[in-house]
């Protein structure tokens, strides 16, 4: 029997994957549970009509995502940290702290998606990657000032 799985099943299949599964296990748990639909022409037209409003959304966060990279792409954002002999800082500038600042300039980005190589813990300029989308990467400037 074929079906069009609604839900994601381990080791069996995805959301939005037309597979042929065994009767029994179809209509048994498959579909009781609702992890799957029975495959017909209309629950096909109303896969592919889910399919093109999922990529749809997927184009305008891309987009949206993309905006953003380009307005950071020009933004500086200063931390004054506290120094001691020969201009060693004093701690570290962790995810949180960024995050903070950039929701002041009015950009809400969540912490785990600024991508840190090593922690930044020196003077001066800094470029650090934020994560915006799967596909979208922007790289914002941080500096580090006494």
């Amino acid at each position: 029997m074929k079906v069009i799985f609604i839900k994601d099943v381990k080791k069996q299949g995805k959301a939005g994957e037309i597979k042929e599964v065994k009767d029994g296990y179809a209509k048994n748990f498959l579909i009781k549970n609702g992890y799957a639909v029975m495959y017909t022409s209309r629950s096909k037209e109303i896969l592919d009509i889910n399919n093109k409003k999922a990529a749809d959304k997927e184009a305008a966060e891309i987009e949206r995502c993309n905006k953003i990279k380009e307005e950071l792409k020009n933004k500086k954002i200063t931390f004054k940290v506290k120094t001691g002999a020969k201009d060693q800082v004093f701690g570290t500038i962790s995810t949180k702290q960024i995050a903070s600042e950039l929701e002041k300039l009015g950009y809400k980005i969540d912490k785990k998606k600024i991508l840190l190589d090593e922690p930044i813990s020196s003077l001066g300029f800094h470029d650090v990657t934020l994560s915006l989308h799967k596909k979208v990467q922007a790289t914002v400037r941080i500096e580090l000032v006494k």
